[in-house]
């Protein structure tokens, strides 16, 4: 999923550093904007926007975390287009549109359609990835039931994650997050603890387990 920029942003956003996630994407965006017809540096500009936006959520600024995603989804679109072959290019940017939704009924309306048609190409693409299946359960967790999302429409997508790659600590947090929504706590914790073990570093994970009730 990219070069040592993405691994450096993905360990930023695990640690909620928002300094150096903010950096990371400026500059990723500099070099996709010298590098317009190279589909690597699009998809990369995207995917740390894309780990901006999960961070800034976490930390509650939805309305950066907004313009994070709005920011990734250019590059990202950029990116389908050079290669509309690539299961991943669309799996990024159908998270992305689907990072714009939280808390916005105005950008579920514009957005939710977009997030699942990309997620749904992606899974078409290669059924057998697991993070095609995560990226379209966490946006059905926060697609409003009146668009067909929901807790328990997300758990299919992570089930289906998890099957694929048991040992997915992303699979795993958001599956305790559903499963809390879903009111499962104990079943919540399970999967929550079984996340922070495979990524002791991941910040959020550990405050999803110490916000979920024992039973």
């Amino acid at each position: 999923m990219g070069g040592s920029v993405a691994e450096d942003a993905r360990r930023a956003r695990d640690v909620q550093d928002r300094s150096r996630l903010t950096t990371l994407a400026s500059s990723a965006a500099a070099v996709a904007q010298k590098q317009p017809d190279s589909a690597q540096s699009q998809h990369e500009s995207a995917l740390v926007y894309s780990y901006l936006s999960q961070l800034l959520a976490e930390l509650r600024d939805m309305a950066g975390s907004l313009r994070a995603a709005q920011a990734g989804m250019a590059p990202a679109e950029k990116a389908v287009r050079l290669q509309p072959d690539s299961a991943e290019y669309h799996r990024l940017l159908g998270s992305l549109y689907g990072q714009a939704i939280p808390g916005n009924v105005t950008s579920a309306l514009r957005y939710g359609r977009k997030s699942l048609d990309e997620l749904n190409k992606a899974i078409a693409l290669a059924p057998e990835n697991s993070e095609v299946y995560l990226s379209r359960g966490i946006g059905m967790y926060y697609l409003p039931s009146m668009f067909g999302g929901g807790p328990e429409r997300a758990l299919e997508d992570l089930s289906k994650a998890l099957e694929r790659n048991p040992k997915s600590d992303e699979a795993l947090l958001w599956m305790g997050i559903a499963l809390r929504k879903a009111g499962r706590n104990r079943e919540a914790r399970e999967a929550l603890t079984k996340a922070v073990k495979l990524n002791p570093r991941r910040v959020w994970a550990k405050q999803q387990l110490d916000k979920t009730p024992a039973q």
